[in-house]
């Protein structure tokens, strides 16, 4: 649904619901109003009202950040979600809240965050002020109230000023939609022994905890939630907290009764009562009867002090397994009933355990919660969310099934969980001032399960343009919910955890540890910035290993990586030992968006290694330098950054290249395996820069013939997967594949011959993945054997739907290339098998093959199915776009529809449900013509201002340095693919 008229429609609705609030009044609020049942007398408010932004000074109401007058302290929320529609085929959600705060600075405004929430109820304003116990004073009467629709407040304005030290609360009902948009307070649907069931979740972070309630929803406004759910009397209810049950430990809870304030027109008084409650007996939820309704009542104990965007709440029909009743911290993992029954929450149970502990260990910091529920959604927009006590997953982040599920979907199960329990410390226990920092949050909890490929590699694409960001923005740029949303990227998450790898490699993990100890301890339930991170580390060098030989302090090294974007290329000249480092970016030419305070100049930690033999350290502290011990001759080679432990570039001179290259054929295992790759990476990506030649980069994949590790052959696939987006279309193509079918065939017949002619699996971890990624390459390159071995699984799997005779680490390489040789029949099949399979993995990864269809026609209908959530979930449109975008004939189609369907997609699809940035970096990835540079112009001055414009500059960057490489390169590609694909083969 669109934001723009969610107001006036739920404005429309107002008279059906006014049933609907009634019941809430005398249900969800009787426990906290007791001594007032009748709302009818309460003094009346003014009927809200509407507002947009307008030019001149901005008001306070007109601007993005709340004002530095108000600070909450507890927030007491009841809500009911209605799981059926109403006669107008609405979902819906009625609530209240009672926030208290104090006032810091004397003001006559309360600005609170509200987005698509309706206030007004039985013809007038439901918000009221209210002043605690223990006040003398009454509370200053309502002058006007009025909902600012750009900001997103709702705005009380008072007669007269609010007292600084004085505590204050602030009463409001409402309504909301419970809509299908993955966001705030949202349903998912799903269906279960052919029957539709339907959830209510939620989505907070980053602003849309005030979708579901009024509250002060920035990061630093930390406060104790006091939570009610009303539900359907067949569900249960989650949230953060447990609720007051037998797992509950907590001794006490704050109650708050409510009393006509006779001095003060329009006042009213709460009084605070701690009761005691040593051991709970009454049961809890409780039932109660409305209208003949049967209903639900479950409350929670009240939360740890945290962010809004932490808040986490779930009503559902859904089944657990937990950990053993003596366990010391309660582990539930919550999904569908039947994903419970057929066991695919185990691994998960099995490792959160351990998970934890290993953080309570590494952090020297216990995990302040009673209990860890992680639920399994059929909806969810992302990958999982950390809220505190409550995890929020998609189904294939938490649940495994082996029947069903790959190596990699287990390997992503246990790292999903392991950055989200990361997240309880970093994140939660210990906050990010504004969203600003949020490289802090998101880069300890990549940390952790970083791999130099995965991640490394990849963000370096990124923040070599010139339409980078630094990982610390100033605050003062980011305002607006979708600059805040754009941050959630490859540079906050994989280069934050990237320099957090490479500073505890250089102050060693035992100086590392150590001073996040500290940190976590200093700051707990408390908000930072990076620089507090900076000082408890240099405490920790200091006190630990002050004999480090730092050439500078902590922060002084780190700020360069963090308020910089991003990263040099260190060039080392072995003939004279001179060293020195530049900004790198893949079109030298571009104008960077971002000034830097340290010139773009780093400190820069060099590890190295000179014929296999690991030398002592050293720092590049300037533009330039000269180290003697660098100097090499004969047939000796250097090899800077070992392990890629640093986020930097590595240029040699030729003759180091070529002895560099000279080794990789003699004996390549004597460079360790991650150098093997990083070598190639570095090396594609200097000559994209032209600061090597192309040939250069080429000739580091020619000893791939004799390579049967991983990770090297997953770096070339990688970059070569470059030079086939570019020339895909044309005649550098067939050579192209010819040499990439030389070298893969003796990888193909090694894992023919290691799995005894593919009927066993790998033990080796990464085997597996490398076997996987062996006849994906073969397959696509046009090597026969594997086109014939990959059809006959996928026929005899067509001949016997019951038995699927293809390993579950291969399915998603067969299905694709099942696709791709196939045609409606074998599309139709695995749509049916999507339909059908009670397994999330599975789901997904008939998804991405159905994608890999040759036929036109086909991959427009599957486009066109992305707009009906019945078929594909809107969780799963981004999926389908990019995977279609993936296959050359799928890119224009994919072009073609977005634009086509862009106001749609953008604005009434669900705006938490695509991710534009990615379908569109994607779907121009192909992009290298003057003509699609144009076209990309184009749709830029079509969809105008938004929040895209930044990414879709990225773009533009990216598409006019591809137009300069290929015009540059092309010929001379074409020549040295044709002449290598012809040479014998060194296998």
């Amino acid at each position: 649904m669109a934001a723009g008229f969610y107001i006036s429609r739920l404005l429309a609705i107002t008279g059906a619901l006014v049933s609907t609030g009634a019941l809430v009044t005398i249900i969800a609020l009787s426990a906290l109003y007791a001594q007032e049942k009748n709302k009818n007398q309460a003094p009346p408010l003014p009927t809200t009202e509407t507002s947009t932004t307008t030019p001149g000074p901005p008001e306070p109401w007109q601007r993005y950040r709340l004002p530095d007058t108000l600070s909450p302290v507890s927030y007491n929320v009841t809500l009911w979600p209605r799981l059926q529609p109403d006669p107008r085929g609405l979902f819906v959600f009625t609530g209240n809240s009672t926030v208290l705060f104090n006032c810091v600075k004397d003001t006559d405004l309360v600005l609170i965050h509200a987005s698509q929430l309706n206030f007004t109820l039985f013809g007038r304003h439901k918000a009221r002020l209210l002043a605690p116990t223990g006040e003398l004073a009454a509370v200053p009467a309502v002058r006007k109230t009025w909902v600012e629709v750009e900001t997103q407040y709702l705005v009380v304005q008072l007669e007269r000023s609010l007292e600084a030290g004085r505590s204050y609360l602030l009463y409001t009902e409402f309504v909301g939609e419970l809509a299908d948009d993955l966001g705030g307070f949202y349903r998912s649907t799903y269906k279960e022994n052919g029957q539709e069931k339907i959830l209510a979740t939620t989505q907070m972070q980053p602003t849309d905890a005030r979708k579901a309630f009024p509250c002060f929803d920035e990061p630093a406004m930390k406060a104790v939630f006091h939570l009610t759910l009303v539900h359907p009397a067949d569900t249960v209810a989650l949230s953060n907290a447990m609720n007051y049950g037998p797992f509950s430990k907590r001794l006490h809870l704050l109650i708050y009764t409510q009393t006509k304030l006779d001095s003060a027109p329009g006042g009213y008084l709460l009084a605070e009562t701690l009761t005691r409650m040593p051991k709970i007996t009454k049961l809890n939820p409780v039932n109660v009867t409305v209208n003949g309704e049967t209903l639900t009542e479950t409350r929670f104990w009240p939360t740890e002090l945290m962010s809004t965007y932490l808040l986490a709440f779930v009503v559902c029909e859904f089944d657990y397994i937990s950990s053993p009743p003596d366990a010391p911290i309660l582990i539930r993992i919550w999904a569908r009933k039947q994903a419970i029954e057929e066991g695919q929450g185990v691994y998960a149970l099995e490792k959160t355990g351990p998970i934890l502990n290993y953080f309570q260990n590494y952090y020297s910091s216990p995990y302040p919660l009673q209990k860890s529920d992680q639920i399994a959604l059929p909806d969810f927009s992302a990958g999982a969310m950390e809220n505190w006590g409550l995890i929020t997953y998609r189904e294939s982040a938490l649940l495994y099934d082996p029947a069903f599920s790959s190596n990699g979907d287990k390997e992503w199960v246990v790292t999903v969980i392991a950055h989200e329990l990361a997240h309880m410390w970093f994140g939660n226990l210990v906050t990010m001032r504004w969203w600003n920092d949020l490289w802090l949050n998101e880069g300890f909890a990549t940390y952790r399960d970083l791999l130099v490929v995965d991640e490394i590699h990849g963000v370096m694409d990124v923040d070599a343009l010139a339409t980078s960001h630094p990982l610390s923005i100033p605050e003062a740029a980011i305002m607006h919910p979708s600059q805040i949303k754009q941050l959630f990227d490859s540079i906050t998450y994989s280069k934050g955890a990237a320099v957090l790898r490479m500073l505890s490699d250089f102050i060693t993990e035992k100086v590392f540890t150590e001073g996040l100890s500290t940190y976590l301890d200093t700051f707990k339930y408390n908000n930072t910035v990076y620089t507090d991170l900076w000082k408890h580390l240099q405490v920790a060098v200091n006190k630990v290993s002050p004999d480090l030989g730092l050439p500078a302090t902590v922060e002084d090294i780190m700020n360069r990586w963090v308020l910089q974007m991003g990263f040099p290329v260190v060039t080392v000249d072995t003939a004279t030992g001179r060293i020195s480092q530049k900004h790198f970016l893949l079109d030298p030419e571009a104008e960077v968006d971002w000034p830097s305070p340290f010139k773009y100049e780093w400190i820069v930690p060099m590890s190295w290694m000179k014929s296999g033999i690991t030398q002592k350290p050293l720092w590049l502290t300037s533009k330039e330098a000269t180290k003697a011990s660098m100097v090499v001759g004969g047939t000796d080679w250097l090899l800077v950054n070992l392990e890629t432990s640093g986020f930097y570039r590595v240029n040699y001179d030729q003759g180091n290249w070529e002895r560099l290259l000279a080794q990789l054929d003699h004996n390549h295992q004597d460079i360790p395996e991650v150098n093997r790759a990083q070598l190639i990476s570095d090396a594609f990506n200097l000559a994209r820069a032209r600061l090597v030649n192309t040939t250069l980069a080429l000739r580091t994949t020619r000893f791939l013939a004799r390579e049967r590790a991983y990770t090297p052959w997953l770096t070339a696939s990688r970059n070569l997967g470059y030079y086939f987006l570019m020339f895909d279309r044309g005649p550098v193509y067939g050579p192209m594949q010819a040499y990439m079918v030389k070298q893969v065939t003796p990888l193909f017949n090694h894992f023919k011959d290691l799995t005894l002619n593919w009927t066993e699996i790998p033990d080796n971890h990464t085997d597996q993945y490398n076997q996987v990624m062996t006849i994906q390459l073969a397959c696509r390159n046009g090597l026969k054997a594997c086109q014939v071995l990959t059809s006959n699984w996928f026929k005899a799997w067509m001949n016997s739907p019951a038995n699927n005779p293809i390993s579950p680490n291969l399915r998603l390489v067969v299905y694709c290339n099942g696709m791709a040789a196939g045609g409606p029949a074998e599309w139709d099949f695995a749509w049916r098998m999507y339909r059908n399979t009670s397994s999330a993995s599975e789901a997904e990864k008939l998804l991405s093959a159905m994608a890999c269809s040759r036929e036109p026609w086909i991959l427009t209908r599957y486009l066109e199915y992305c707009l009906d959530p019945e078929r594909i979930r809107k969780q799963d449109a981004t999926t389908v776009l990019i995977d279609i975008a993936a296959n050359p004939l799928g890119q224009p189609l994919v072009w073609d529809f977005v634009r086509a369907n862009w106001n749609y997609l953008f604005n009434d699809y669900g705006k938490g449900a695509i991710s534009f940035d990615f379908v569109l970096q994607r779907v121009s990835a192909r992009f290298s013509t003057e003509f699609e540079y144009k076209e990309l112009l184009r749709f830029q001055k079509e969809v105008g201002a938004n929040p895209l414009a930044p990414n879709l500059q990225q773009i533009l960057e990216r598409t006019r340095a591809n137009i300069k490489w290929v015009s540059g390169h092309k010929d001379q590609i074409l020549s040295w693919f044709t002449e290598e694909a012809s040479r014998p083969s060194a296998g």
